[in-house]
């Protein structure tokens, strides 16, 4: 049973930084793409970031491009969000999902198969 589920959620200040764990379990990633969404209450769920996890080729959403770092271990069997320069409009619940084929990027959240629980962040002074 595939599982993933994240971590490292919290509270952070403006120009904080925090970052996020989604550990996997039940599947073996070659061939998946892996994404952070993100998801407002009232707002539909948002593309963050995204990485294939054989290459290690990432793709962000311009709202984060040059603040968020995603990236995976094999290893571990994890995959990371590295959020830096956090700010007010970054608040959501922060969720991981896999997908097989990472052939074309998947920006939109009913292309994926696995989702996590999701994780809280709030920034906020």
């Amino acid at each position: 049973q595939v599982q993933l589920l994240e971590s490292g959620g919290g509270w952070v200040q403006p120009g904080d930084s925090l970052t996020l764990s989604c550990a996997t379990s039940g599947g073996t990633w070659t061939g998946y793409l892996m994404g952070w969404f993100r998801q407002v209450p009232g707002q539909d769920r948002e593309f963050v970031a995204g990485i294939k996890w054989n290459k290690g080729t990432t793709l962000y959403a311009d709202s984060v491009q040059g603040r968020f770092t995603i990236s995976r271990d094999k290893v571990k069997n994890t995959v990371y969000l590295q959020m830096n320069s956090l700010q007010p409009d970054d608040t959501a619940v922060y969720f991981c999902a896999a997908d097989w084929g990472d052939i074309y990027w998947k920006k939109r959240p009913e292309n994926y198969d696995y989702w996590g629980q999701g994780t809280q962040v709030t920034v906020s002074s």
